[in-house]
């Protein structure tokens, strides 16, 4: 990975993009408060042809992973968050300036901790997105993980940019 530059006096601080991160974390808790409250776990309501909200609880990773393990999973995916939200914090505090890097990282972070704080209350993780075409249904998924989706693509495009400019 190409080294990056330090931060300029103009760049945005680390408090920025850890309140980034906190706005994805209250907004994916929010939403999955609303769900909870509203919704029986199988509850689905239709909002268009391919879209539904739904209740559902993942006690896995990412598309169920590890789902039907014995509950240790529940710890191990607490634990290994925890491990990578330090590791983000520090890349956050060391390259403030670079802001496609910083924005992709927060969005990680803040999609990580929302997902955490759902396995250290509940155990699982709540999703209610339902996206779905010609009878086929992608599994269910919440903001958190929208949040780390866009942090990933972010990430692959800074990435690409600073190879492309490297040439």
């Amino acid at each position: 990975m190409a080294k990056r530059s330090p931060a300029s006096s103009s760049s945005p601080s680390l408090a920025v993009w850890l309140g980034l991160a906190l706005a994805v974390i209250l907004l994916d808790q929010f939403t999955k408060t609303l769900i909870v409250g509203y919704f029986q776990l199988g509850d689905s309501r239709t909002v268009t042809s391919f879209f539904n909200v739904v209740r559902v609880h993942n006690h896995g990773a990412a598309f169920s992973f590890l789902a039907d393990a014995s509950g240790w999973q529940r710890w191990f995916f607490i634990g290994l968050a925890s491990v990578v939200s330090v590791f983000i914090v520090v890349m956050l505090k060391k390259h403030p300036g670079q802001k496609l890097f910083c924005f992709a990282l927060a969005m990680i972070l803040g999609g990580a901790i929302g997902n955490v704080i759902d396995r250290a209350i509940h155990g699982y993780v709540v999703d209610f997105i339902q996206v779905h075409a010609g009878g086929k249904y992608f599994p269910s998924f919440n903001l958190a993980d929208s949040a780390i989706t866009l942090g990933a693509i972010c990430l692959i495009l800074d990435e690409l940019r600073r190879v492309r400019s490297s040439r």
